[in-house]
């Protein structure tokens, strides 16, 4: 992991409005479908590792890069890195990835991919986060798992 942070002075976006509950919501006896703002708000606070901000302020993660079939238990997340050629893409997108698979039923197949034309590495990076040998290396990583759990942990 590079020393210097690579975009010293990014773009800084104000966050949405929580999501309001409704009564049906809140229910647990009511069946209540995942939908997109449901991810989002799952993700929206994970923290950037370079800067403390987090992806939604950063505008890495957006409600409407998020597609969500309840019924065919898929999640596809498109992520977008605040410069192309960002050396944390990969990390940011295991970042997203763990989160969701630590919050989501396992029923759901999640993709994490990032947004088409926004990197330089763009394929390399979503063939990395789209194989699971891949990704549970990674995790077995004892530092990297930190770093990963620094990320999507809340901060204080």
């Amino acid at each position: 992991m590079p020393t210097e942070i690579e975009n010293i002075n990014p773009n800084v976006y104000d966050k949405i409005k929580e999501r309001v509950l409704t009564a049906n919501e809140a229910d647990e006896n009511v069946p209540d479908p995942f939908d997109k703002r449901e991810i989002f708000d799952l993700i929206r606070n994970i923290n950037d590792p370079e800067h403390p901000l987090t992806l939604e302020e950063l505008h890495v993660v957006q409600e409407d890069l998020i597609r969500i079939s309840d019924g065919q238990n898929s999640v596809h997340i498109s992520f977008t890195p605040t410069i192309p050629h960002c050396s944390m893409a990969t990390l940011i997108g295991l970042s997203i990835r763990v989160k969701l698979l630590r919050s989501l039923p396992p029923r759901f197949k999640v993709t994490v991919e990032i947004t088409p034309g926004t990197h330089a590495s763009e394929q390399a990076v979503n063939k990395q986060l789209a194989d699971k040998e891949r990704v549970a290396a990674a995790l077995e990583n004892k530092h990297l798992a930190e770093v990963i759990n620094q990320c999507i942990s809340a901060r204080g």
